[in-house]
């Protein structure tokens, strides 16, 4: 890959010139789309795919995080691979691997299957897209700035989430569940006839081997990334520590753990060094995730359940409501782009922005959810919602880049960002929530039940499926209440700890030129070498 904009006008040389130049950067931007459209399971579907298989929503939800695992994990070696392989090369491997994906999670009802597919159809995408990103990067901004390009990605990744589970759910309502995992086979099917005849093989001009790359430790990270999406999503149905299954997983998890640290101890290049982890700026992330997403984890709990219990929606009048989270989305990228990357607004001021719409996201719900909602009525807290959602993402990503890391760290920080903002906050935040109402919900069932049959003696002459569905009902509205009310002070509390906090660094985020990384990544290869006695390969670093 060259620095286009250092000889000319921009221009991509693996796309041949019959293409004009404007058009080309549009081209990737098509196969970025069609890539974060495609997946292992469409989680918009979990409900037909538990009708119609043999499969738990756990096990779905579990197979969906095994995507983001795998994309979390890709992080640190995605570099590698970019200067490795051609992006003709890279998008052909990776559509095939997602076309195998699709069919393989549309006809399989094997739960380690499904997540083994997902598994490596996420590394695959992950891989993928970045391809595709880092090729237009200085197209987008020509002076590297990564909070402007974030702001892309955001737009691009979250924008399609939603519009994946909008397209999935309406083509399980005209057809079935499985004719999405169809249809995206035939868009990567085109994607790669598209990169036949318009991405030509070219490479980058140095070619670097995968050398000193700790593979062990990538399987061993992953597999402690899935024991712990594992207790977050079974522990709930085995009765959490009382199950001999949760307290095997989180063993095999904390020794994974274990000999991932001990390994970072002595290895030259280890996956995720102590480097990463200690930074202050990963650290800082970590908390800002994980108490931001705790409290958004309303989403996956209350919001479903609600419009499908209380307000009596239907799929499609569910998955429409993605529309008023893709709105928030769509102004959240527009205002992060004109304040936060061209204003160069504080990360201080952008945090408490993100904070305060979360606190009206919860506020709303807490003083307005009844059973007399109207669809309509859902769209400030779920814009708000999207709004602060992708804000508070792309400001702590930028931060990473602003670590201060050495670029050799640099991508291992965005494996831990990738693992604590994706995997942790759609995972642990759910888990404690869900808990927390399962409890809540049994204390006001049953203090509502003796309050409804001692003042009102009629009630105990109804049915009993009739008064405990009305309890139920009754009980799971003033739980929601309940605990919107608690997580709505947390985040007021949080955000007054924000504002005293002095802060005034404000983003400058300069990713280095592609002529620099490849010096890094040959420093690494050499290094290796060196550490491991093994003589180089003739003409493979020049």
């Amino acid at each position: 890959m060259a620095d286009w904009h250092s000889t000319g006008p921009f221009d991509i040389p693996d796309v041949p010139d019959f293409i004009p130049r404007r058009l080309k950067p549009y081209l990737f931007i098509l196969f970025v789309l069609i890539i974060q459209f495609s997946g292992g399971v469409y989680l918009a579907a979990a409900t037909d795919m538990v009708g119609t298989t043999a499969l738990m929503q756990e096990d779905i939800l579990m197979a969906g995080y095994a995507t983001l695992i795998g994309m979390s994990i890709n992080f640190a070696v995605m570099f590698r691979i970019k200067f490795r392989y051609s992006n003709r090369i890279q998008l052909l491997v990776s559509g095939m691997v997602l076309i195998a994906a699709n069919v393989i999670c549309a006809m399989t009802t094997s739960v380690p299957v499904l997540v083994a597919t997902c598994l490596v159809a996420g590394w695959f995408r992950m891989q993928a897209t970045f391809a595709c990103n880092s090729t237009i990067q200085l197209w987008l901004t020509p002076v590297r700035d990564m909070a402007v390009f974030f702001c892309y990605v955001y737009l691009v990744v979250d924008g399609a989430i939603q519009l994946s589970g909008i397209a999935t759910i309406y083509t399980a309502f005209f057809s079935q569940w499985e004719y999405i995992h169809w249809i995206m086979t035939g868009l990567l099917a085109l994607m790669m006839l598209l990169v036949l005849l318009f991405v030509r093989p070219v490479r980058g001009p140095m070619f670097i081997p995968l050398l000193g790359i700790d593979w062990l430790g990538a399987i061993l990270w992953a597999g402690f990334m899935i024991c712990f999406a594992f207790i977050c999503v079974y522990g709930n149905y085995f009765d959490w520590w009382e199950a001999a299954e949760i307290k095997g997983v989180a063993m095999i998890g904390a020794m994974w753990l274990g000999l991932n640290l001990w390994r970072a101890t002595f290895l030259h290049h280890p996956y995720i060094g102590f480097r990463s982890l200690t930074n202050r700026n990963v650290i800082r992330a970590t908390v800002i995730y994980l108490v931001f997403f705790t409290l958004m984890a309303t989403e996956h709990v209350f919001e479903h359940s609600y419009a499908a219990t209380i307000l009596g929606f239907d799929e499609t009048n569910l998955i429409d409501l993605n529309w008023y989270v893709l709105a928030g989305v769509l102004s959240g990228c527009a205002f992060t782009y004109f304040t936060f990357a061209l204003r160069k607004w504080r990360y201080k001021t952008m945090t408490v922005i993100a904070f305060s719409l979360a606190i009206v996201y919860l506020a709303y719900f807490y003083f307005f959810i009844d059973y007399g909602v109207e669809k309509e009525m859902l769209f400030i807290p779920l814009f708000f919602r999207g709004a602060a959602s992708v804000i508070i993402s792309i400001v702590f990503l930028t931060s990473i880049v602003q670590s201060g890391l050495p670029f050799q760290v640099f991508p291992q920080a965005l494996t831990v960002n990738g693992f604590t903002g994706a995997v942790m906050g759609a995972t642990l935040g759910p888990a404690l929530i869900g808990e927390l109402l399962r409890h809540t919900m049994a204390r006001n069932s049953a203090l509502l039940g003796a309050d409804m049959t001692a003042t009102n003696p009629d009630m105990i002459h109804c049915g009993f499926g009739q008064l405990y569905g009305m309890i139920q009902k009754q009980a799971l509205i003033v739980s929601m209440k309940e605990i919107y009310g608690w997580l709505l002070m947390a985040a007021v509390i949080f955000l007054a700890l924000i504002l005293v906090n002095a802060n005034a660094v404000r983003p400058f985020a300069i990713f280095p030129k592609w002529s620099s990384i490849r010096r890094v990544i040959k420093h690494i290869v050499r290094t290796d070498r060196e550490f491991r006695g093994s003589p180089a390969e003739n003409g493979a670093v020049k």
